[in-house]
């Protein structure tokens, strides 16, 4: 397996870590008084955009040559820590 899958597995577990928290915070909203309700709804609106950036770096990753691989992997690490931050922030706010 060469850095790049295991790096795209460890995208996708992540991904499917984050869709299982919106899921999760879904139901709270659902359940929440109008008032809270707005809230959950704000924050899930971020955690949502925050994820599909993700995935859309993920479809980079996989589709780049070895050679382009080489030269975008930094990057691309710099960029998912962002955005795993900026994820983790908002889902913070609901904890």
């Amino acid at each position: 397996m060469t850095d790049r899958d295991v790096y795209v597995e460890k995208m996708k577990a992540k991904l499917d870590e984050w869709n299982a928290e919106i899921d999760r915070m879904q139901a709270q909203a659902r359940a929440a008084q109008a008032e809270n309700r707005a809230k959950y709804e704000e924050h899930l609106a971020t955690m949502r955009a925050q994820r599909d950036e993700a995935q859309e770096r993920l479809k980079e990753a996989q589709s780049a040559s070895d050679a382009a691989w080489d030269d975008m992997r930094k990057g691309m690490e710099r960029a998912w820590e962002d955005i795993s931050g900026s994820f983790q922030k908002a889902w913070s706010r609901f904890r």
